[in-house]
């Protein structure tokens, strides 16, 4: 099993904090010492609280990157392979993806611009979306029902069993294939 490195543990910790008690929470000196680290150790890493921010957001960014890269590689169809990669990848990575919400929290809530390096990861995903041999408008249409379940799940508002989000996705993936 891989060990996972300091900085890492730091990160991992920073999200804990914000997935459970909200981003008002997340001190250097809290992430210091949920993941027992020096203070100065921290620092070392993340100089301060916006580069902690920072690191979070491209750990997440990374992580969702490699989620829908995954899928798409898997995926041997043409037409509708990065809609259905990208709803795959929020069906089957729910544990990895309150990590990469927990990135965006923080920046949402501390500073927006930190935000930066997803929006430009949605940006070149929404073209290649648009160019996945789907009407444009019906493949938004699906990715902003993908982001919306995801959101409505960080958030506790889905209201939802399992069976049902299970059915919900097959039938957004259903609607992918000609």
């Amino acid at each position: 099993m891989a060990r996972v490195s300091k900085k890492m543990q730091m990160l991992e910790a920073a999200a804990h904090i914000v997935n459970e008690q909200g981003s008002d929470y997340l001190t250097l000196d809290a992430v210091a010492e949920r993941a027992g680290v020096s203070k100065g150790g921290l620092i070392y890493h993340f100089k301060n609280k916006d580069a902690l921010i920072h690191g979070l957001v491209e750990h997440a960014d990374r992580m969702y990157r490699d989620n829908v890269d995954r899928h798409i590689a898997q995926d041997d169809e043409s037409n509708g392979r990065w809609l259905r990669a990208f709803i795959e990848a929020t069906r089957q990575n729910r544990v990895d993806n309150a990590d990469i919400t927990s990135g965006m929290l923080a920046a949402q809530g501390i500073n927006r611009e930190l935000l930066a390096p997803l929006q430009k990861t949605y940006s070149e995903w929404q073209e290649k979306i648009e160019q996945d041999e789907i009407d444009n408008v019906d493949a938004t249409i699906i990715r902003l029902a993908v982001d919306g379940l995801w959101l409505s799940e960080i958030f506790g508002l889905d209201a939802i069993d399992d069976d049902m989000r299970e059915k919900i996705l097959d039938r957004l993936s259903s609607y992918t294939e000609k």
